[in-house]
């Protein structure tokens, strides 16, 4: 049925809970796992700031964040492992962050997404957007949707 899945993550309590729905639901079928974070660029300067002091704050959110990916990404590797599930780690640097997951799929040759939404509602969408809405809108794969 399916054979790879892609679970896009960001280490909150809904996207952990995802990763491991996606753990079991590969276990079960001997598919392999995809797990991938999607970590922002780094704000725009303000008016006021110096180009060094830019740069100094630039560079810390680039370590931060990839930090970041890489300890999620590691935690959902030690569960799949734990599992016996095929398993591989992306991390990549975009505010394109829904366009980012979709291609993810296509790269990976994944034929499954597994999502969290935070179920905010019509309104809570309007203001904050929706990106599992949004990759269901741009890819043409099935995908499993949690809340």
């Amino acid at each position: 049925m399916f054979k790879h899945l892609l679970v896009p993550v960001d280490g909150t309590e809904l996207s952990e809970k995802a990763a491991q729905t996606a753990i079991d639901l590969a276990a079960r079928l001997g598919a392999a796992l995809t797990a991938f974070v999607a970590e922002p660029m780094p704000p725009l300067p303000n008016m006021g700031s110096s180009p060094s002091v830019y740069k100094r704050d630039a560079d810390a959110h680039m370590a931060r964040t990839e930090q970041h990916a890489r300890q999620v990404l590691a935690r959902i590797g030690e569960r799949a492992k734990e599992q016996g599930v095929a398993y591989h780690g992306k991390f990549l640097r975009t505010d394109a962050i829904d366009e980012a997951i979709v291609d993810a799929a296509k790269e990976f040759e994944c034929d499954l997404i597994v999502m969290a939404t935070h179920g905010r509602g019509v309104f809570g969408e309007l203001l904050f957007g929706s990106h599992t809405k949004n990759v269901m809108t741009r890819c043409k794969l099935p995908v499993l949707v949690l809340h």
